[in-house]
C-alpha cells in the first residue's frame, strides 16, 4: 500500500515536472493590446509580413519542441514501466510475459524458457486458474498455497503476470534455473 502511494506520488510529481516544461515551451503571445490575442487567421496583413512570417515560424518551432519533449517523457515512462514490471505492459499470452520476464529480469534465454514451459505445461497448462482438487495449490504455477502469490500482488488470482513473476522468483531462489528445477521434477515428480 506504501509502496503504491510513494508510485502514485512519485508518477503524479514526474507529470506535474512534464506539464510544467510543456507549459514553458508553450507558444507565447507577445505583450501589446487584447486584438494581438486573436488567433493568426484573424490577423490582418497589414504592414510587415516578413514579421508575421517569423512569428508564426517561431510559434510552429515551439509547438514542434513541445510535442518532441512529450513524446519522449511519453517514451521514457514507458520504458521505465517495462523496466519496473520485465515484460510489455500491452502482452496478453502468458507465455510471451514469461519469456520476457525471463530475459530482461533473470538473463535466461530460450534454453531456460523450454524448461519453464515444461514444467508449467504438466502443471497448470498456462491456466490462470487451474487450482489442484487434492491440495491448495493453484495458479500457472501452481503455488502451493495460492495465497503465497499475494506478496507479489493482490491481483494473484486473475493476474497471469502476477503468478508468473511469482513463479519464476521461486524457481530462482529455490533452484537457481527452470533447467534446475525442471530436472528435479522430472527426478521427484513436483518442483
Amino acid at each position: 500500500m506504501y509502496a503504491a502511494r510513494v508510485l502514485t506520488r512519485r508518477t503524479l510529481r514526474t507529470g506535474l515536472a512534464v506539464f510544467g516544461s510543456l507549459l514553458a515551451l508553450s507558444p507565447v503571445i507577445p505583450a501589446g493590446d487584447i486584438a494581438a490575442a486573436a488567433p493568426l487567421s484573424s490577423i490582418s496583413v497589414s504592414g510587415n509580413t516578413d514579421d508575421l512570417a517569423a512569428y508564426r515560424q517561431a510559434l510552429l518551432s515551439k509547438q514542434t519542441v513541445a510535442i518532441e519533449v512529450t513524446n519522449a517523457t511519453i517514451k521514457a515512462l514507458h520504458e521505465q514501466r517495462v523496466q519496473k514490471l520485465g515484460y510489455e505492459p500491452a502482452t496478453i499470452d502468458p507465455r510471451e510475459i514469461a519469456r520476457q520476464i525471463m530475459v530482461n529480469k533473470y538473463n535466461w534465454g530460450d534454453a531456460e524458457f523450454t524448461c519453464y514451459n515444461a514444467i508449467i505445461m504438466r502443471e497448470s497448462k498456462w491456466i490462470v486458474s487451474a487450482d489442484n482438487p487434492h491440495s491448495s495449490a493453484y495458479g500457472i504455477p501452481q503455488a502451493l498455497p495460492g495465497s503465497k502469490m499475494a506478496a507479489f500482488g493482490a491481483d494473484w488470482r486473475t493476474n497471469p503476470a502476477t503468478q508468473i513473476r511469482w513463479g519464476l522468483d521461486y524457481v530462482h531462489v529455490r533452484y537457481g534455473t527452470p533447467c534446475q528445477a525442471w530436472s528435479f521434477k522430472r527426478g521427484h515428480g513436483w518442483y
